[in-house]
C-alpha cells in the first residue's frame, strides 16, 4: 500500500479501461475523481463500489475537450480530495475513415479530447504535484502512439502526440519528483471492443472467431486481447516505488504487436 492516502483523477473513469484504473488505484489506499460520462445512476453505483474500498471517491462530469471543464475538475479534487497526486489520462475517442474522406469535426474532436485534453490536464495538475514534490503522470496512449494503421489519422496522430507530451513532461518536471510515462496497449478486452466484433463480422462477412483471430489479434504476437487488469497494473507499477525512476517512456503493452 505505497499509495495509500494519495489521490488521483482518472479521466475517462466511468467504463472499461479507465475504471479498472480506477478500481487498481483505490485497491491501494488511493483516493480518486472519477471522470466520464454515462448514466447517472450507473455513475453513482460505481462511486458506492469504489468507495466500499475505504477510499475518498468524487465525480467530475467535465468534458475533456473543453480546458475551462478541465482546470475545474483539477480544482475540485484538490478541494474535495486534498491533492492530486496521480494523474491518468485515459479518456479518448476514435473514428476510422480513410484519410482522403476524413471528416474535419471528427479529426478536430479526437485531437481535442485524446491529445489537448491531457496537455491541460497536465498543465492545471502539475503546479500542486510541484508544491509537494511528488507526482505520476501516466497517459494511455496506444499501440498506435508506436505504430500505424489503415483510416485512423486522426487517432494515430494524437496517440503519437501523447508518447511526445508524456517524454517533454517528463523532462520539465523531473527536478520536482513528477513521472510522466505513456502506456501504450494494443487490443484491449472491454465491452466497447467487443462491441465492434457483430460490426465487423457484418462488414467483413467473417465469423466472430476469424474478426478475433483474423482482424483485431492478427498483428498480436501473442494471439490474446490485453485484459483491463494488464493496464491497471501496469498503472499501479508506474506509480509506486519501483517506477519511481521511469520517466519518459512509452511501454507497449500490446501482446507483441509492436515488436512484429
Amino acid at each position: 500500500m505505497q499509495l495509500k492516502g494519495k489521490s488521483a483523477i482518472v479521466t475517462g473513469s466511468t467504463s472499461g479501461i479507465g475504471l479498472g484504473i480506477a478500481h487498481a488505484l483505490a485497491d491501494q489506499g488511493v483516493n480518486i475523481m472519477l471522470n466520464g460520462f454515462g448514466d447517472a445512476k450507473a455513475i453513482e453505483d460505481i462511486k458506492k463500489e469504489i468507495a466500499a474500498k475505504g477510499v475518498k471517491v468524487e465525480y467530475s462530469a467535465a468534458d475533456i475537450s473543453k480546458p475551462a471543464e478541465i482546470k475545474l475538475m483539477v480544482a475540485d479534487a484538490e478541494k474535495l480530495l486534498g491533492s492530486v497526486d496521480i494523474l491518468v489520462n485515459n479518456a479518448g475517442i476514435q473514428n476510422v475513415q480513410p484519410i482522403w474522406d476524413f471528416d474535419d469535426a471528427k479529426w478536430d474532436q479526437i485531437i481535442a479530447i485524446n491529445l489537448s485534453g491531457a496537455f491541460h490536464a497536465i498543465k492545471a495538475a502539475a503546479p500542486g504535484m510541484m508544491q509537494r514534490k511528488w507526482g505520476r503522470i501516466v497517459n494511455i496512449a496506444s499501440v498506435h502512439g508506436l505504430v500505424a494503421s489503415a483510416y485512423k489519422s486522426a487517432y494515430v496522430s494524437a496517440k503519437h502526440g501523447i508518447v511526445g507530451l508524456s517524454r517533454a513532461a517528463a523532462v520539465d518536471l523531473a527536478p520536482y519528483g513528477i513521472t510522466a510515462n505513456a502506456i501504450c496497449p494494443g487490443y484491449v478486452d472491454t465491452p466497447l471492443v467487443r462491441k465492434q466484433i457483430p460490426e465487423q463480422m457484418k462488414a467483413l462477412n467473417l465469423s466472430e472467431k476469424e474478426v478475433i483471430e483474423k482482424v483485431m489479434l492478427d498483428k498480436h504476437a501473442i494471439k490474446e486481447f490485453v485484459t483491463v487488469d494488464n493496464i491497471a497494473e501496469t498503472v499501479i507499477f508506474l506509480c509506486g516505488d519501483a517506477g519511481s525512476k521511469i520517466t519518459g517512456i512509452a511501454l507497449p503493452v500490446d501482446g507483441g504487436w509492436s515488436a512484429m
